[in-house]
């Protein structure tokens, strides 16, 4: 899918409104990462969401967000991770679902990839069309399947 990102929706009430709550979303850190690569392998069982992650956690600056909430990782977001300029992967745990979570780490993520100087997001794999064209805009690239991951190998 393509996000314009020079369009993104303005969801910083939803971010607010989650701190209230006491959720902070934030860039990880990287003495984190063997903690949030454990917690991404062990929460969603992809090896590749896995390195995907321990890859943005390793840019400069990091490109992966955290959700956090009373000292437990609950959500994260990455980009430039696989390719430059994708975005993904992202994932709420599941007991955390429908809090509005997974909106406020896209919107923060695209954010960051705005202020990294790109105007467009691509968002390889989606689990769920109607969540990336809903919450930010985004749109089906035709004839994109398999693409970039066409031949390679299984982690």
């Amino acid at each position: 899918m393509l996000v314009r990102l020079y369009d993104l929706p303005d969801l910083s009430p939803l971010v607010a409104q989650l701190k209230a709550q006491g959720v902070e979303i934030r860039r990880v850190m990287p003495p984190e990462k063997g903690v949030v690569s454990q917690w991404v392998h062990e929460t969603f069982g992809f090896a590749g969401w896995r390195h995907e992650c321990e890859r943005g956690i390793m840019n400069t600056p990091p490109s992966c967000f955290l959700a956090v909430e009373g000292g437990n990782l609950i959500g994260f977001s990455c980009y430039d991770a696989t390719c430059r300029n994708f975005f993904g992967p992202l994932g709420v745990h599941p007991s955390q679902r429908k809090r509005g979570l997974g909106k406020a780490l896209l919107w923060v993520t695209l954010r960051a990839m705005q202020d990294a100087g790109y105007s467009y997001a691509i968002v390889p794999w989606v689990s769920s069309q109607e969540f990336y064209a809903k919450a930010v805009g985004a749109i089906p690239i035709p004839d994109s399947e398999p693409g970039f991951f066409k031949g390679m190998l299984k982690v």
